[in-house]
């Protein structure tokens, strides 16, 4: 992600004459260490590592038998079922991601300035969001199987449809909206290549399809993996869309052993196992990069070859990059209106304005609470590089690689024995009961937002304030500024493009989430992710597009935004 706000000789100036204004001395003191920032991050990461470390410490729980019941009838269902989904979906991503971001950035075809960021798109797409859909759209009662037994005259049983309910429709869907992971990571990879390279590999006699096999793609092979893998991870923590399905996985069991069993200990358990997943995912990542590094050696940047189509070639390249979008944004877009203005709800009665204050006060204060903690971090490794600081903020990052409903277990066991404590306490010494404090709360909620997406506002704001040059710490240091002066009035303003945009990020990705704010929500308190979920749960899919399509015109505005950066990413640039 690029930030928004560059560092120029005019800004330092500026910088340098208000640092001036402020402390004229001659000789000023030493900028200071940041040690208080260094604990800070440190107590923040501990905190935000606490319910991953949970969950692994239920595997050396008992459970009340539910654990054992659930490994003799539905664990091999889940250990099959996420293993053939993982399948399914890293093949799909794969091939359209990367084919669609070698044709837009190496191939010269009508329309593809449309499709460079139109590809984007589906990203604004939740999984289950899209599901409910094409749920509508293709089942027996729809639209499609309606028009198709008018025309043919047939009856219920005279034919055979794809059922979409099943494993391989899940899988179709995380494909339609995960694809674009991998397309712009394979994108900018594709864009910072060499032109050299290529043009050597043409001058040897390779044609275009060879140079791309053994030239481009082993160069981009870090970026498609990475974006792979982040695909993957969201299929991993998907609720909505295999409970919509009925495609049992560890992500329903979970949720079901909590709320159907009442087992916390069996829920913890399941989501450990998940967990495991999750950590095979990374760990087979990092194994696959290895020590490899691919760095470009060249200063001089030329303009993309541009392999011009046309005839058949055009109208091929057309089908493939045109198809996921339409599949993956157009088509559902089309369904959700229609549904919305033929039977939803209205967006502006008293009911629905609560949830969509709800749904923004709590991505609101997930926000600025994930920015604020993020720039607090980031910060504290620039003043104390160092081990400690690193670690802390890897730590930090961990959630993001973890499934909402494993965070909100994790969440869940520490709130509730603190909660319980505290009022076997109270009881004890005053005679008063507080109750459940924290578990159930907004509080807890929000926490559990910061646990899962700390990762993006952290991420973000590293890339942001790692493109600020030292040069500008050193002024600082010799004006005589404080460390939290010079956070305020030197880097704040050269990092507000990558605050906004960190938090942005966070806002909508709070808005989308589903199994923490299922499992967690208080009593009464309904999001718009959540009220989506449960009218789809009960077979109200057209009451469920007014929800639906809240949440992806809010999801709308940072995937514009960050296409407009991606042409930018390529070094030589110019707008």
């Amino acid at each position: 992600m690029t930030d928004l706000a560059q560092p120029t000789p005019s800004s330092s100036r500026r910088v340098t004459a208000s640092l001036k204004r402020e402390t004229p001395e001659t000789k000023a003191p030493r900028l200071k260490s940041g040690t208080w920032l260094t604990a800070t991050a440190v107590a923040v990461a501990g905190l935000l590592a606490l319910p991953v470390l949970g969950v692994f410490a239920s595997l050396f729980q008992r459970s009340d038998g539910a654990w054992q019941h659930l490994a003799e009838t539905v664990l091999p269902d889940f250990i099959v079922n996420t293993l053939y989904l993982t399948v399914l979906v890293g093949g799909g991503v794969l091939l359209v991601g990367v084919a669609t971001a070698w044709l837009v950035t190496m191939c010269r075809f009508p329309g593809r300035r449309l499709f460079e960021w139109a590809l984007i798109l589906p990203l604004a797409f939740p999984a289950y969001v899209i599901a409910y859909a094409y749920t509508d759209f293709l089942q027996h009662p729809g639209p499609v199987q309606t028009l198709l037994r008018e025309l043919t005259g047939w009856g219920p049983r005279d034919y055979w449809f794809p059922q979409i309910r099943s494993i391989e429709g899940a899988g179709l869907m995380f494909t339609l909206v995960l694809y674009p992971y991998v397309y712009l990571l394979a994108r900018t990879a594709f864009l910072n290549q060499s032109v050299c390279a290529l043009e050597v590999s043409r001058t040897l006699g390779r044609s275009a399809w060879s140079s791309f096999r053994h030239v481009a793609m082993p160069l981009a092979r870090p970026a498609i993996v990475t974006g792979t893998a982040l695909a993957l991870m969201e299929t991993l923590a998907d609720f909505g869309t295999v409970a919509h399905f009925g495609v049992p996985t560890f992500t329903t069991g979970i949720y079901r052993a909590w709320f159907s069993m009442g087992d916390r200990i069996a829920a913890a358990q399941l989501a450990a196992s998940l967990l495991g997943f999750v950590v095979l995912l990374l760990f087979l990542e990092r194994w696959q990069r290895g020590r490899a590094r691919y760095f470009q050696t060249g200063r001089k940047y030329q303009e993309l070859p541009g392999y011009r189509l046309v005839g058949w070639r055009a109208a091929a390249a057309l089908t493939v990059c045109g198809l996921p979008l339409a599949l993956g944004f157009l088509l559902p877009l089309v369904i959700l209106v229609e549904m919305h203005f033929s039977g939803g709800h209205d967006l502006f009665g008293p009911r629905y304005l609560k949830l969509v204050f709800n749904s923004f006060t709590l991505a609101g204060v997930a926000a600025v609470l994930a920015v604020g903690l993020a720039l607090s971090m980031a910060y504290a490794a620039r003043l104390s590089p160092g081990l400690v600081t690193r670690s802390a903020n890897r730590m930090a990052s961990l959630g993001y690689a973890v499934p909402g409903s494993i965070i909100a277990v994790g969440v869940l066991i520490p709130l509730a024995g603190f909660d319980n404590a505290l009022d076997a306490w109270m009881r004890a010494t005053f005679g008063l009961s507080t109750g459940l404090l924290l578990t159930g709360s907004i509080a807890g909620l929000v926490f559990a937002y910061l646990v899962r997406f700390m990762a993006v506002a952290l991420n973000t704001v590293e890339s942001s304030l790692a493109k600020v040059t030292p040069a500008m710490d050193d002024a600082a240091r010799t004006l005589g500024a404080s460390s939290g002066s010079a956070l305020r009035r030197v880097h704040m303003p050269l990092l507000r493009g990558g605050l906004l945009t960190a938090g942005l990020i966070v806002f909508v990705d709070v808005m989308k989430e589903l199994p923490a704010t299922l499992i967690m929500r208080p009593f009464n308190f309904d999001t718009l992710a959540v009220q989506a979920y449960r009218l789809a749960s009960d077979e109200r899919l057209t009451e469920a597009a007014t929800p639906s399509l809240a949440i992806v015109a809010v999801g709308l505005l940072p995937v514009i935004l960050l296409s407009r950066e991606i042409m930018k990413s390529r070094p030589g640039y110019r707008g």
